[in-house]
């Protein structure tokens, strides 16, 4: 029997090449998330679902999916929309793209920090509302990263990646985590383990990079805001709701930092009113993967997955509970 391959919304073609040789896809038409009701739908009666980030993906869903249902494919590396130990105990593979999007995702991570430092989008904002303007030396003025300090925190491959773009740029690295990093990773970037709330007190920059869990969910809020220098950045490529995004709001208020630069957000699409009106923040819709080149591989490694699934092999990037 042919296997039902359901792609929950738009992947490039090279991906459906793949997948179409492991069994019929069912593609969604909708330009948008589904809805639950509409993902339950959906999913019935497939072997496969090849899900975005904002497909939340539990028991519920797999139930509605039938008892055929063999692999889960995320095309992201986070997997915080996905109930893992729920789908596992139904004995449902799941599975993410990791590696694929490493240097996307630390060039833009670099990009915000430059962007907020030196007060880019200002700039071009001031342009294109086609201000009067002429130069002098107070114009502008940024803050550079020679001899400043970046703080990492989780030091996985692509907190790794912006640390070698920082050491370009002069900067020094802290890192924090749940675990140390590899001694030679540490030696090659000349970087120092330190507790979270050292890191914050001690960084010009706060870069984040840890998965979303429960222990990391808010973990930027209020208390860990003030802990920051007066004239530190804030800046968030990983999940959203790592940082509590009223409590940004109010510490870039209070002037208790100097900046944030943010491309994922706590109630995606949706941003927090008071940030859209802040100069001093740089905001992006979730670009950090987003090149050709780059989501290109997120979805074909997402469709090698399913495809090795349904034919009886073992999964490239499996997620294990």
């Amino acid at each position: 029997m042919t296997s039902t391959i359901a792609v929950t919304r738009w992947i490039p073609d090279e991906a459906l090449k793949v997948l179409a040789e492991a069994g019929e896809v069912k593609l969604s038409r909708a330009d948008r998330p589904l809805t639950p009701d509409e993902l339950r739908e959906f999913v019935r009666g497939s072997s496969a679902i090849v899900g975005m980030l904002h497909d939340r993906i539990d028991g519920e869903v797999a139930d509605a999916a039938g008892p055929d249902l063999k692999v889960v494919a995320n095309v992201a590396v986070g997997y915080d929309n996905i109930d893992v130990p729920a789908l596992a105990g139904r004995g449902i593979t799941v599975t993410n793209t990791p590696g694929v999007l490493t240097d996307a995702t630390a060039d833009l991570a670099f990009g915000l920090i430059l962007a907020v430092t030196r007060r880019l989008g200002e700039g071009e904002r001031l342009l294109r509302s086609r201000t009067p303007w002429s130069f002098h030396l107070g114009f502008l003025l940024g803050s550079s990263l020679q001899d400043k300090t970046l703080g990492i925190v989780g030091l996985g491959q692509i907190g790794q990646a912006v640390a070698r773009r920082a050491l370009g740029f002069g900067m020094r690295i802290v890192y924090s985590g749940r675990s140390r990093a590899a001694e030679d990773v540490e030696k090659t970037l000349g970087a120092k383990y330190v507790p979270f709330d050292e890191l914050l007190r001690s960084s010009d920059v706060v870069s984040l990079h840890c998965p979303l869990t429960p222990e990391t969910r808010h973990l930027v809020d209020a208390d860990a805001l003030k802990a920051m220098k007066p004239g530190a950045y804030l800046i968030n490529t990983t999940r959203g709701p790592v940082v509590h995004e009223a409590a940004l709001a109010d510490a870039l208020e209070a002037g208790e930092i100097a900046g944030a630069g943010l491309d994922v957000f706590e109630a995606e699409p949706e941003v927090e009113p008071r940030l859209l009106d802040r100069e001093n923040v740089v905001l992006t819709p979730h670009l950090g993967s987003a090149t050709v080149e780059t989501r290109t591989a997120m979805a074909v490694l997402a469709a090698e997955n399913v495809a090795s699934v349904l034919t009886g092999g073992n999964p490239l990037t499996e997620v294990r509970p």
